[in-house]
């Protein structure tokens, strides 16, 4: 498969990298600086300004998939706007290049906790992280009125973290996924290895998904 990876370089990005490239699928790793893109087979680094629509759209023609790890920075002073509207760009972007399958890693902020209260509104919610969930919770409710493009949103557990590859986790839809001990729990690793998986098998075309241990 021959896909398209927004933000190649973050947290998420680096490991959705490895994991591709390890599975055989060819990736061009879209950046804003394409030097910080590790050399190797099968990967061609691009810099691209994702608002910079019809550039971003030119990168992604011919591809079999794209998938966003896009983020403006934990720092933005202005990080509600300009995640909208970059998520907005690439949404529109994907559009003009022909490419149908979208595949967007959002936060999960947006997971119910109970029924009507999702995790981001909840007083425990670190306020840190707020303005960022808040924006990919936004999101996730624009793309889900997306009628063209085959998209999948996919929310991490609520512990996202540095670890090791296990590959078997237990996958969830609109509530966290808890393990016996009540955590909701998965490495960035295994991340990467559901976003493969799922545009392997397209289990949820039109959806979101969420993944815990």
């Amino acid at each position: 498969m021959k896909v398209a990876l927004i933000g190649a370089t973050g947290f998420v990005g680096s490991a959705i990298l490895k994991e591709a490239v390890s599975r055989g699928h060819e990736v061009t790793a879209i950046s804003r600086d394409s030097s910080k893109v590790a050399k190797e087979a099968g990967v061609t680094a691009v810099a691209v300004d994702v608002n910079n629509a019809d550039a971003l759209a030119a990168a992604l023609s011919g591809h079999d998939a794209v998938v966003s790890s896009y983020n403006p920075g934990w720092a933005d002073p202005d990080l509600y706007n300009h995640f909208i509207e970059g998520s907005e760009a690439i949404q529109e972007a994907v559009k003009k290049s022909g490419v149908t399958r979208l595949l967007v890693i959002g936060g999960a902020g947006s997971l119910e906790i109970a029924p009507g209260v999702q995790l981001v509104d909840t007083p425990q919610f670190p306020a840190e992280w707020k303005t960022g969930a808040t924006a990919a919770r936004d999101y996730l409710n624009i793309i889900r009125k997306e009628t063209e493009l085959d998209w999948t949103f996919l929310s991490p557990a609520i512990n996202l973290h540095p670890g090791e590859r296990k590959g078997i986790f237990r996958l969830g839809t609109e509530n966290p996924v808890f393990d016996a001990d009540g955590k909701s729990d998965i490495s960035v690793e295994d991340l990467a290895v559901a976003v493969i998986n799922e545009l392997e098998n397209n289990q949820y075309v039109k959806a979101r998904f969420t993944l815990g241990y």
